[in-house]
């Protein structure tokens, strides 16, 4: 379905960049303290909404080989939202001192401006929290939370005592002396933590979002929140389907820290990724993973035909599971049901497909356009 129709101040609308493409038009939320918040809306289906984190902007990202394949997946099956955070990317740079609260905030601007009642939440790394925080406060909002690479608790919040402190003052420092020199040494050791397997040119790419995102100063004050951010009881509150990912050997996020965030959510589904990398890279395997259960489990929009307009959510997910060749103790696994549950669930989607047997029903969903990423 698509969106209402946003209610922004023309003022505030900003035709592309020469850098930014065509897919994309940014334009601007005013948050309830006065910060104008960049946004922008691409592709086509059920809303998904990308909480912002700390590198993003708007127009650099979509060119960037560590995002572009994000967003090409993305819209091609749902209306995705992205936006910058204050003193970040296109949004207002200069902003009073930051809170977790604003975090919360930012998003609930551009919800707000774009008139959304029900949608999906994306909280990627630092987006999580934000996204946790939104979510328990908000149940009739949101209908579905995937969390990649999150957190409920910041570094300084997990124990390790004086070590724990020594490494963020060092990380805070590198900031200060190299964030925005030429020489680029200091982003490029948020770069190989970040993207250890990453190619020269996403490290490059990497580095050079880092310099047009945000401003050392600015870098610093959200990296500080991060290490502060505590959101354990509301991780605790949230009630819709989450679906939780981490890679196993990541650098920046411990993967620990996805298990125990996956602990606190109930019936959170929590699926480990083979990867060294923090945000994943379009030629590993562990991104056709992602891709593949983020697919199986967000809602997506489906053929007005007889039949499947009928199918229930739950419906479609089996549809979509035995439209990648999966089979009835696979799919019961993947989503937490027993075989004869997922049994009697394909028998009733079968009947409203008018499908004799499980091949034929492959084949409609199929040509539906389901199970595509997985044969690809």
């Amino acid at each position: 379905m698509p969106l209402p129709a946003a209610q922004h101040d023309p003022r505030h609308d900003q035709a592309p960049s020469p850098r930014a493409p065509s897919r994309q038009h940014v334009r601007f939320a005013v948050t309830r303290d006065n910060i104008r918040i960049a946004y922008a809306v691409s592709g086509q289906g059920p809303p998904l909404i990308r909480v912002a984190n700390r590198l993003s902007h708007l127009d650099a990202d979509w060119e960037s080989p560590l995002w572009r394949h994000w967003f090409t997946a993305l819209t091609r099956d749902y209306q995705l939202i992205c936006y910058d955070g204050r003193g970040c990317g296109l949004s207002d740079r200069t902003i009073p001192p930051l809170t977790f609260e604003d975090w919360v905030t930012d998003l609930e601007a551009v919800i707000e401006t774009l008139g959304l009642k029900r949608f999906s939440l994306l909280g990627i790394s630092r987006g999580a929290p934000t996204a946790i925080a939104y979510t328990a406060r908000n149940p009739e909002r949101v209908s579905h939370l995937v969390l990649q690479g999150g957190f409920a608790r910041g570094r300084l919040r997990r124990g390790g005592g004086e070590r724990q402190e020594e490494e963020a003052e060092l990380t805070l420092n590198l900031i200060r002396l190299g964030w925005t020199e030429d020489n680029a040494a200091g982003r490029q050791f948020f770069a190989t933590r970040t993207i250890p397997d990453g190619t020269p040119e996403q490290h490059r790419s990497f580095n050079d979002i880092v310099r047009l995102a945000s401003t050392a100063e600015n870098a610093i004050a959200d990296i500080r929140l991060r290490f502060q951010v505590e959101v354990s009881e509301l991780a605790a509150r949230v009630a819709c389907p989450t679906l939780v990912l981490h890679s196993t050997r990541d650098n920046l996020i411990p993967f620990e820290e996805g298990r125990h965030l996956a602990g606190l959510i109930p019936n959170a589904r929590f699926v480990s990724l083979e990867s060294r990398n923090h945000f994943l890279l379009e030629n590993e395997p562990a991104w056709r993973t992602w891709l593949s259960e983020l697919r199986g489990f967000l809602p997506r929009a489906f053929p007005s035909a007889p039949g499947f307009a009928e199918l229930t959510q739950r419906e479609r997910e089996l549809l979509e599971h035995i439209a990648q060749g999966l089979s009835n103790p696979d799919i019961a696994t993947r989503i937490g049901l027993s075989p004869k549950t997922v049994k009697n669930h394909l028998t009733r989607i079968f009947a409203k497909l008018g499908a004799r047997h499980r091949a034929q029903a492959i084949v409609l969903a199929r040509q539906a356009g389901l199970g595509e990423r997985t044969r690809a």
